[in-house]
C-alpha cells in the first residue's frame, strides 16, 4: 500500500514547526526518523493531512546540565556508546528493534509515541525521567509516570510537541539491568523488565523495578520494590519474581497465553533482579 497524500513542511526552526503544528491542528503529525509512522503511514493506519519535518529544528543535542538532556531528534544509535547516558538506557539499546532502525529511529519519537513494548519509554518510567513539551504557548515538563497514558497515547495536548527528555545521572552504589524476550531479534517484545537497584554496605535502600510489554504502558512495580529493598537482591529474585507475576494481568496473544506470559514475566524480573550487581 501507499500512503494517502499530505503536505511536507520542512521546519528550519523550533517556532516554525510548532507554528505549523498549531495551524494544522489535529491533521498534522511531526516526523523524525519516521520508523514508526512511515509503516503506520503506509498501511493507512493514520491519516494525516500535514507532516512537519522537525529535523532541522534545532533537537538533536545532548547536555549534562544537571540532568543529561536529549533532544527529541538525537537518533537512538548516538547514545549506545555515549558513557553519559545511564546505563540502563545503553543496555536496553540493543533490543530496540535493528542497528538500521536505531540508526534512523530518534528519542524523542520513541517517547512520543508511546508503543506499550517499547524499551526507551520504559526505561524513562524506571529512572524517573520527564519529558519537555512545547508548543506556541510555552513550554511544560512533565513527569514519566505521567506521560504515558495506554498503547500510543499520552498526556500531549493538540500542537506540543516532545522536544527534549531528561534522564538521572547514576547514582553512587547504583547497579541496572534490562531484560526482554521477543519471538525474534528485533520483534517486539513478548515481555520485558527494567530493574535499577542501589546499595549500601551490600544491602538495597533504594529499588527501581518497572515492566513492559504485558502491560498498556511502562509499568513501575512498588509491591516487588518494597519486597527487595533491605535484601541483597540475588535472595530475593526468585521471590521477586513470583510476586511479579502475580501484578500483571496481559491478554493472551495470538503467540502466547496469558498464564504464559505472566510467568515469563515473573522469570525476567527475577533474572535482572540477580543480574542487576
Amino acid at each position: 500500500m501507499k500512503p494517502p497524500p499530505f503536505e511536507y513542511i520542512r521546519a528550519r526552526s523550533l517556532e516554525e514547526a510548532l507554528a505549523a503544528l498549531a495551524e494544522s491542528g489535529e491533521d498534522a503529525k511531526p516526523i523524525a526518523g519516521g520508523q514508526s509512522l512511515v509503516p503506520a503511514l503506509t498501511m493507512r493506519l493514520v491519516r494525516p493531512s500535514v507532516l512537519v519535518d522537525v529535523n532541522h529544528a534545532g533537537l538533536a543535542e545532548v547536555s549534562t546540565n544537571g540532568d543529561v538532556r536529549i533532544g527529541a531528534t538525537v537518533r537512538q544509535a548516538a547514545l549506545s556508546n555515549d558513557k553519559r547516558i545511564h546505563p540502563l538506557v545503553r543496555r536496553a539499546l540493543p533490543f530496540v528493534g535493528h542497528f538500521v532502525t536505531r540508526n534512523r529511529g530518534t528519542v524523542g519519537g520513541s517517547i512520543a509515541h508511546a508503543d506499550g513494548a517499547a524499551e526507551l519509554p520504559l526505561c524513562l518510567v524506571v529512572l524517573d525521567g520527564a519529558v519537555v513539551a512545547a508548543s506556541r504557548g510555552g513550554r511544560r515538563e512533565i513527569a514519566a509516570t505521567d506521560f504515558f497514558v495506554t498503547h500510543f497515547c499520552t498526556t500531549l495536548g493538540q500542537g506540543e510537541l516532545v522536544v527534549e527528555t531528561r534522564w538521572p545521572h547514576a547514582a553512587e552504589g547504583e547497579a541496572s539491568a534490562f531484560e526482554e524476550l521477543a519471538l525474534r531479534h528485533g520483534d517486539f517484545a513478548q515481555s520485558m523488565a527494567a530493574v535499577v537497584l542501589r546499595r549500601e554496605a551490600g544491602r538495597i535502600v533504594e529499588a527501581r523495578v518497572g515492566v513492559g510489554a504485558v502491560t498498556e504502558r511502562p509499568t513501575r512495580l512498588a509491591e516487588v520494590e518494597a519486597l527487595l529493598v533491605g535484601s541483597s537482591g540475588v535472595e530475593a529474585a526468585a521471590d521477586a519474581g513470583a510476586l511479579a507475576a502475580t501484578l500483571v494481568d496481559p491478554p493472551s496473544t495470538t503467540h502466547a497465553s496469558a498464564s504464559y506470559l505472566r510467568a515469563l514475566t515473573g522469570t525476567l524480573v527475577a533474572r535482572a533482579v540477580e543480574r542487576a550487581q
